[in-house]
Formats: C-alpha cells, sequence, structure tokens
C-alpha cells in the first residue's frame, strides 16, 4: 500500500527520487560537493619561536629586521661614497643621492657615508618597515 501524502517520484524525505544523501545531491544544509581547502596547512612553529619575529625581538618587544647593524654600518663606512650601506638596507633613492653627492663634490660627500654609517652602528637607523636592525 502507497502513502497517500506520498507523490509519485518522490522519495520518503528527501524530495525527488534519486535525491538526498549518497545519491548525488547533498542534503540540505550540506556543502554542495568537496570544497577546495585554500593552500597548504601551515608549518608548524617551533616552541619558543614567534612567528611574527622571526628574528627576534629588541627590548622594547619591537621584532627585529632581516638586515644586520653591523654589515649596513660597515658597508655605508667603507662604501659610503656610493651609497652600498642605503642600497643594503633597501634605501635606494639615499643611496643615489650619497653617489651623486660624492661624485659631484669629488669625494668629500664621503663625509655622509661615514657619518651614516655610524648611526647606522649606533641603531639609530631602521629599514624601510620601520623595523630596527638586527644586533647580529
Amino acid at each position: 500500500m502507497t502513502d497517500p501524502h506520498q507523490q509519485p517520484g518522490y522519495g520518503p524525505q528527501y524530495g525527488p527520487a534519486g535525491t538526498g544523501p549518497g545519491m548525488g545531491q547533498p542534503a540540505y544544509g550540506q556543502q554542495p560537493y568537496a570544497q577546495p581547502q585554500p593552500g597548504y596547512p601551515s608549518a608548524p612553529v617551533p616552541p619558543g619561536m614567534d612567528p611574527t619575529a622571526p628574528y627576534g625581538r629588541n627590548i622594547y618587544g619591537e621584532p627585529y629586521s632581516d638586515k644586520s647593524k653591523l654589515v649596513a654600518g660597515l658597508l655605508q663606512i667603507f662604501l659610503g661614497w656610493a651609497g652600498v650601506g642605503r642600497f643594503y638596507l633597501g634605501y635606494p633613492s639615499i643611496g643615489v643621492a650619497q653617489l651623486v653627492v660624492s661624485v659631484l663634490t669629488c669625494g668629500v660627500g664621503h663625509i655622509w657615508g661615514i657619518i651614516d654609517g655610524v648611526l647606522m652602528l649606533t641603531g639609530k637607523v631602521r629599514d624601510p618597515n620601520g623595523f630596527p636592525l638586527q644586533e647580529s
């Protein structure tokens, strides 16, 4: 005997026959098909490492830059006439300006590079993102 409330061609609770869970169509409220996962799962973070500061933090809690204070300062002291320390830090416009000033002043502009190198070594210069340079 058939149910008088059931229409022919319809399943008991899922709508038209051949639909529902396991029948090619998802049930109400379920995701239509397998959804692609966004990207790969993140790599596990080693214990004690801060993922927001991979190079550590200074005494004020600011994350360090990926650039070294010692390397930037020494490059600027010895090759500051060409602005190499500023190129290393990511300030190409200041590096070009130091090169132009040194060429136009026949090398006297190297004083700017030496002073800039000392400022880098003392921690007064930051990277373009505003992070302090690494201690080394």
